[in-house]
């Protein structure tokens, strides 16, 4: 699934991919780490923004608006890589 394509710890990859799928109700094992998120899936800005506020509140970190971010794997690779370690040993 997406943790084989991206070096995030796999509890990270699970809950990001998990919040992207709720957004539209798309299965998880649908999404994968190369999916665009507009071209592919149909998500709009809002759904997009709605995503990081979610990450955000979720991970307790901030995702500037200049970060590019169109694929399930720029999502993934974003939050694991800015999530405090504490983050990555208590959801482990």
């Amino acid at each position: 699934m997406i943790s084989s394509t991206t070096s995030a710890p796999k509890s990270i990859a699970q809950q990001v991919v998990r919040i992207i799928s709720k957004r539209k109700a798309i299965k998880p094992a649908r999404l994968r780490a190369g999916s665009s998120l507009s071209r592919e899936l149909g998500f709009d800005t809002l759904d997009v923004v709605d995503i990081i506020l979610e990450l955000e509140r979720s991970f307790h970190i901030t995702i500037p608006d200049e970060v590019p971010l169109s694929t399930v794997g720029d999502f993934v690779n974003y939050v694991s890589s800015h999530t405090p370690e504490l983050e990555h040993n208590r959801a482990a």
